[in-house]
């Protein structure tokens, strides 16, 4: 199958397909609807045999880790690309003209060209399976280490330490300052659609507010994936600051309030307890939400708590 090698306009090719029509390899690459029916197959086929056996009470974790796979693959061909990158730098600078210069020049590039259209394959293929998985369990997939960068079908998923990282180094070297941040922690048992309709509409309102905003939020189960897939379907950057209970123990939920705020967020969305009479009965407001009002009126930061409506 020709596919890299017909004339297809340059506009209808998407950045991998253009990426790939420019490598020099009489290989044609898999086209980019076979890489996300592969993804989606995948995962479908792996849920399926799961469904309704033993291992049923372990699906969650087995679709992560398919989907880790891939991420982790296109993480490591894309580290085999900077090497590539940094060999070719060092030949730049060292060339004298010679034709076994010249030739390596060539080689440490196409090495570099070709593991860049790996990566963004097996990117897709993730984001595939990722998409199948959500429509399949309702969880939202996220990497359990690093960041995930913005693609055509997910939005881009940094991780918080990451983000302060970049943060601490714009404010050495540049006046830029980034994304606008708005924080949002809600809690686990707002997961009823009363409760995503409200979620949605806090959210909307603050992209209203500050069209270049990025979200960050931990992640945890309930009001906090809808919020993901409310970013994920909008394409807004998430920025997720994870608990980390092996270094920091019943703690954690509360350090993530830490990390989150050291973003400098110009808006706090709280949800501290299920819009829903029902859902909300008897249980108690969500401890790592009311923290984080607290922390942020302390702060003098913009609150918002979301409440059932009038």
């Amino acid at each position: 199958m020709q596919l890299f090698r017909s004339p297809i306009p340059s506009d209808h090719l998407t950045p991998y397909e253009a990426q790939a029509l420019l490598l020099e390899d009489t290989r044609t690459h898999p086209p980019e609807a076979a890489l996300h029916q592969l993804g989606c197959a995948l995962m479908t086929e792996l849920l399926d045999i799961v469904g309704e056996t033993a291992l049923e009470d372990f699906h969650v974790l087995i679709g992560e880790a398919l989907i880790g796979a891939f991420h982790s693959v296109a993480q490591r061909i894309e580290r085999d690309a900077d090497k590539a990158r940094d060999q070719l730098g060092g030949l730049v600078r060292d060339f004298d003209g010679s034709e076994v210069l010249d030739t390596e020049i060539q080689d440490a590039t196409r090495k570099a060209r070709s593991a860049d259209v790996a990566t963004l394959a097996m990117e897709i293929v993730r984001d595939a399976a990722a998409a199948a998985y959500t429509t399949t369990t309702g969880e939202v997939w996220s990497p359990w280490k690093g960041s995930v960068r913005a693609s055509r079908s997910t939005a881009a998923q940094i991780d918080a330490r990451d983000a302060l990282r970049a943060a601490r180094a714009r404010k050495h070297a540049t006046s830029d300052a980034g994304a606008t941040v708005v924080a949002f922690r809600a809690a686990p048992q707002a997961d009823t659609v009363e409760d995503a309709g409200r979620i949605f509409d806090a959210l909307n309102w603050a992209r209203a507010q500050w069209p270049d905003m990025a979200l960050v939020t931990s992640g945890a189960k309930g009001a906090e994936k809808l919020a993901i897939k409310w970013a994920q379907q909008k394409g807004v950057t998430l920025v997720l600051a994870k608990a980390d209970f092996d270094k920091h123990g019943r703690a954690a939920p509360f350090r993530v309030n830490d990390e989150m705020l050291a973003l400098e967020p110009v808006c706090v969305l709280t949800l501290t307890n299920s819009v829903n009479p029902k859902r909300a009965e008897g249980l108690k407001p969500f401890g790592p939400a009311l923290n984080l009002a607290q922390k942020a009126g302390e702060r003098g930061l913009r609150h918002q708590p979301l409440k059932a409506r009038g």
